[in-house]
């Protein structure tokens, strides 16, 4: 029976003939040995997540880099880059030991998961930050063994907050994640979250602001994850998207319209006037609504479209309208409508 030899094999012959060796001679499984790839396993810290989430991570996070780029550039005023570096899983000894001293790492809160974790950001960059805000062109610090001021630190949590607010939309798939600031420590030694042989992963993101280089990561505790670690799944973002709008995604459009300032009218009635007559208007001139009776219902408008009849009336010491009826057949004012009257 033919024997058919592995490419190994085939290689350690090849090899063989070369050097002018012994055909006889060739070990072939000890050639085979040689080119097996061998995967080293540290029983001491294993490995807590999988491939697939990890991707899940970068994914997540590469939306949270083009969202906080674009914030970034608006409120510092200058060009501003950030993407996703590596997405990485370490010990939170191995974290700690890599961050400069002095820098700038914020303790987030990670309502409603328990536990903290770290948004550390490179002196460089948190520097580059202070001067442009001072009103400074934003070059390359010089100084950067220093700690910060009682101010820089103020204007630095403000850049963390909104920072964080770009975090909380780019987990809405997953959770409905509200991050909150609790301290600024610039000592790592200062910033233990969790044991030091806790596992935790780390995105590490590349931040370029203007011309200055530096690095933002953001370390997560895998205990604090573990609660929803089964979510970072492709398969549970793509059937969040089929399933379209949660009840998580529509608490936070109703967070948002509750802060949108709406114009509202209340129009007596409408006739036409020629433009002369108007620009011959003295004070003390009266209009007479040919068209409208005292006793018709006023309209009532939001965002410029017809929404309502009301009577007007007092309130106090203000002049008020009540509502007595909702006119059919109008217009639905929309989410665009609303956004275009805040714009």
């Amino acid at each position: 029976m033919t024997e058919v030899l592995s490419q190994s094999e085939i290689d350690a012959l090849l090899s063989a003939i070369s050097s002018g060796e012994n055909l006889d001679r060739v070990d072939t499984k000890k050639a085979d040995v040689e080119h097996r790839k061998i995967k080293m396993y540290d029983f001491k810290r294993p490995d807590k997540f999988s491939k697939d989430q990890i991707r899940m991570l970068q994914m997540m996070h590469e939306n949270f880099a083009r969202v906080a780029t674009t914030s970034l550039s608006a409120q510092l005023r200058t060009l501003v880059g950030v993407h996703v570096a590596s997405v990485d899983q370490l010990t939170y000894e191995e974290f700690i030991r890599s961050v400069s001293n002095p820098s700038t790492l914020a303790i987030v809160g990670m309502d409603p998961l328990k536990g903290s974790s770290i948004l550390e950001i490179d002196p460089s960059i948190t520097f580059t930050i202070i001067d442009r805000l001072f009103g400074g062109p934003g070059e390359n610090p010089k100084n950067l063994n220093r700690e910060l001021t009682d101010i820089e630190l103020s204007v630095m949590e403000g850049i963390m907050v909104r920072i964080l607010g770009n975090l909380r939309e780019s987990w809405s798939q997953v959770i409905d994640l509200r991050p909150r600031l609790g301290s600024i420590e610039t000592n790592p030694q200062f910033a233990q979250i969790v044991p030091p042989n806790d596992m935790v992963v780390l995105i590490t993101l590349e931040t370029k602001v203007a011309d200055v280089e530096g690095m933002m990561n953001f370390c997560i505790p895998y205990i604090t994850m573990e609660p929803i670690i089964s979510k970072f799944s492709a398969q549970y973002l793509y059937a969040s998207i089929r399933r379209g709008s949660t009840s998580e995604n529509l608490k936070i459009f109703k967070e948002k319209l509750q802060n949108i300032f709406v114009e509202i009218s209340a129009e007596l009635g409408e006739i036409e006037v020629p433009l002369d007559d108007i620009l011959n208007l003295e004070r003390g001139d009266v209009i007479k609504l040919t068209e409208t009776r005292i006793t018709d219902p006023v309209v009532l408008k939001i965002a410029n479209k017809k929404k309502f009849t009301c009577r007007p009336g007092i309130s106090g010491s203000r002049m008020a309208v009540q509502i007595t009826g909702l006119i059919e057949g109008e217009t639905q004012i929309t989410e665009e409508d609303l956004l275009r009257e805040e714009d």
